[in-house]
């Protein structure tokens, strides 16, 4: 399953997708994999994914903004920074795998 926001920027008002993402986890239970592709635009934003249950992170926009402005190399550098990044915010959570066990929802903090 995708969870996605595609066409939700015309719907002001609407619950975002990483708000909803974990429901949407409880839900499937062990059933289906979750795919989130909603607004990443960084390291940290794959991190949270990963934490609220998403199987797998997708990557579009980045990836064209760098196919744009340099090819299959602006491409692949748009994907070694999100890497970095996503490394990065790990380390300096003290996460040290994007296993379950290491990266989940305990290590989050709804802020209101």
């Amino acid at each position: 399953i995708v969870v996605s926001s595609h066409g939700g920027r015309q719907v002001n008002d609407s619950v975002s997708s990483i708000e909803v993402l974990p429901e949407i986890v409880d839900a499937v239970g062990d059933k289906l994999d979750v795919l989130f592709d909603s607004g990443v635009r960084s390291g940290t934003d794959i991190a949270k994914a990963l934490a609220l249950g998403a199987k797998m992170v997708l990557i579009g926009r980045p990836c064209v903004y760098g196919l744009a402005m340099g090819g299959q190399k602006g491409a692949h550098h748009v994907l070694r920074c999100l890497l970095a990044e996503l490394e990065l915010s790990m380390r300096l959570s003290g996460v040290s795998s994007i296993e379950k066990e290491e990266l989940n929802r305990s290590r989050l903090r709804l802020i209101k």
